[in-house]
């Protein structure tokens, strides 16, 4: 029987993965893709049943899909913390992990799952999440001197950034790619300490593209939200998710958000809740085509240019 493991390309999806593979080695086809591009499970074949694992993706846009591969005979393991969209299947090839609290993520699900055999690959996806307060806390139960903790929190960070682009060639490596380099190392202590060239790679791309996001002007800002506009530039879209957790941090009581122009009459939009009110930043994201994500942290993959002071009024207003 064929093995597929379905994954996002962020921090958290490559983090799961690299547990579960730590832990159950399989040989495996990897599905995967630019982190906004969660209708992953559609690309699983149909021909045969096989057993699919799909990570950090949102159930909800990929139900259908879901339907069709358990009908086809499949298993699917199905770990998340996205929306749902409704109740889970209750078909017997089906298992769902799957918790929308904003404090948790994909990776710390499995982490439980495997009862933290890899426990430090949990604590560097929740810094990729930004759940920063959850990773000291994570970090200092396991003992990690701050040095330590500070090294997972940047590659946390880092493996995050690499997850965003319009397609995969914006990035600077395929998410499978990075997968399988980092999935060598038990303890992401080793591969910071191994300091391998992908890692120098994408520390190095990751502090060019922050410096350029910290520059970029301020579109709106008002005692509860703050927005930033990027131009169509490669580099915009790499950082537009790091730049949007870094303004969060920053500014704990304001919603902040980063509209990215992609050149064709339409905007790439990050949102992210206050960190002081984590909630209500996928309820935003719904209210316009294309939209999603969690409740801490959402976007819009595709906000026409004509709807966009219909976004800023709400994003201004919501949590006032």
């Amino acid at each position: 029987m064929k093995f597929y493991d379905v994954f996002n390309g962020d921090a958290d999806g490559i983090c799961a993965l690299i547990q579960l593979r730590l832990a159950l080695p399989e040989h495996s086809e990897l599905i995967t893709g630019v982190k906004r591009d969660i209708a992953l499970a559609q690309r699983v074949p149909l021909n045969e049943p096989a057993r699919v694992t799909i990570l950090d993706v949102s159930l909800e846009k990929n139900r259908s899909a879901v339907d069709r591969l358990l009908q086809a005979g499949c298993t699917v393991f199905y770990a998340d913390h996205h929306f749902p969209g409704g109740a889970l299947a209750e078909a017997p090839g089906f298992t769902g992990l799957i918790d929308t609290q904003p404090t948790t993520c994909t990776s710390l699900l499995v982490d439980g799952y495997l009862e933290g055999r890899f426990h430090n690959w949990a604590i560097v996806a929740a810094f990729g999440d930004n759940l920063n307060s959850v990773g000291e806390a994570l970090a200092q139960t396991a003992g990690l001197t701050e040095q330590q903790t500070n090294a997972l929190k940047t590659l946390g960070i880092c493996i995050n950034y690499n997850g965003y682009g319009e397609t995969v060639d914006d990035l600077h490596f395929h998410p499978a790619d990075l997968y399988r380099a980092f999935v060598r190392f038990d303890d992401p202590l080793k591969l910071i300490a191994s300091d391998p060239p992908a890692w120098q790679q994408l520390r190095d791309g990751y502090m060019e593209d922050m410096t350029l996001g910290l520059a970029a002007p301020t579109l709106v800002e008002a005692s509860t939200s703050l927005v930033v506009s990027l131009p169509a530039e490669p580099w915009a879209r790499r950082v537009s998710g790091v730049l949007g957790n870094e303004l969060a941090n920053r500014n704990p009581d304001k919603a902040c958000s980063v509209i990215t122009d992609k050149g064709d009459g339409s905007y790439l939009v990050s949102i992210r809740a206050p960190l002081n009110n984590r909630t209500g930043a996928d309820e935003i994201a719904r209210r316009f085509p294309t939209g999603g994500g969690r409740k801490a942290a959402a976007g819009i993959n595709a906000l026409p240019a004509g709807r966009l002071d219909e976004f800023l009024k709400t994003i201004a207003t919501f949590w006032s």
